[in-house]
């Protein structure tokens, strides 16, 4: 499957951004997605991450209740909308795809394919 993620920019603190990441290829309704980011000199951590139907979310502490990951199966496409946005939410965000089980584990690890990422900038 490829990943193609979009909808980084330039925000101020408190601001609001959307990302999508649309998937061509394999069967998207097969994978459960997740969105991670990286900031410099950082690893990749798990954002959010949805099952497979949409029915099962996680989200990384930072993010609660700031953050919305959904999905379009017709679409192909996971969404991820950022509001609030903190200047320590500037990294770059990846979309990535995992073919295997619904677990609890987000590590990047168990993620099969993955978008090229998109820059995410929040000025204080």
């Amino acid at each position: 499957v490829q990943l193609q993620a979009s909808g980084g920019g330039l925000v101020q603190a408190g601001g609001s951004l959307s990302l999508s990441c649309v998937a061509s290829g394999r069967t998207f309704n097969t994978f459960h997605m997740g969105w991670f980011r990286q900031a410099p000199g950082k690893a990749r951590d798990v954002v959010a991450a949805i099952n497979w139907n949409g029915g099962s979310t996680y989200y990384v502490d930072a993010v609660k209740g700031r953050f919305t990951i959904s999905r379009d199966n017709v679409k192909n496409t996971v969404y991820l909308q950022m509001n609030s946005l903190k200047p320590e939410d500037t990294a770059v965000y990846y979309c990535a795809a995992s073919s295997g089980f619904w677990n609890g584990d987000y590590h990047p690890r168990n993620y099969d394919y993955w978008g090229q990422g998109t820059q995410v900038t929040v000025s204080s």
